[in-house]
């Protein structure tokens, strides 16, 4: 049993127990086994998608697909030169390591509930397919790219693991990378649904939920 220790008058504070102490390389280790799991699944998942009406070129998939290659081999590779992006940013405290293994894994989450719901409208290039749907259901109903969101606070829980500045920085890039990609893909939309998805905009966010 736990040792729960009276301070003052105050209530009981439970002790943290040892065997739940996680350090930051661990919970890498940790995050980088429920990417690969999440990447697996998604993977599996693309068999089941509508087939092509439309899609983007070849180089301006590239424009994305770069900087995102780029963003988690900075995330995932061990040591970079410039000595600065091995710099430590965050301290090794178990609490901390638990929590961004915990947003890790909510992000990885969310973005399959997303996944789930854009159903066999899905692709992983810029695509109009034939019977193409507005989704608006599930996380659809309050953030246009929740997808992205979902990677993204993924992406966030993993670089706090990492600790260093190259995991800040490949946020960053992924970031830059999936916006672009957004904007891409709502011209595409707007052509094919125009006024149909100009109201799905005025009552959604980009990334994150409208607060007006």
């Amino acid at each position: 049993m736990l040792a729960l220790p009276i301070v003052g008058n105050a209530l009981p504070l439970a002790a943290w127990p040892a065997e739940w102490n996680l350090s930051a390389e661990r919970a890498f280790h940790l995050c980088g086994q429920a990417w690969f799991l999440w990447g697996m699944w998604w993977l599996l998942m693309a068999f089941f998608s509508k087939s092509t009406k439309r899609r983007e070129n070849p180089w301006q998939r590239l424009e994305h697909v770069l900087p995102t290659a780029l963003g988690f081999v900075l995330l995932f590779r061990d040591q970079w030169r410039p000595a600065w992006l091995n710099r430590v940013v965050f301290a090794d405290l178990p609490a901390l390591s638990a929590l961004a293994v915990v947003v890790t894994v909510v992000g990885l989450l969310f973005a399959a509930w997303a996944r789930l719901a854009l159903g066999g409208n899905w692709s992983g290039s810029i695509t109009i397919k034939k019977g193409h749907q507005l989704i608006r259901r599930g996380p659809y109903r309050f953030i246009r790219h929740p997808i992205y969101t979902g990677m993204l606070v993924a992406l966030v829980g993993t670089a706090v693991a990492q600790q260093q500045v190259r995991g800040l920085v490949a946020v960053v890039v992924v970031l830059l990378a999936f916006y672009r990609k957004a904007c891409r893909e709502e011209s595409f939309l707007s052509e094919e649904f125009g006024d149909s998805y100009v109201e799905h905009r005025q009552h959604t966010g980009m990334f994150l939920p409208r607060l007006s």
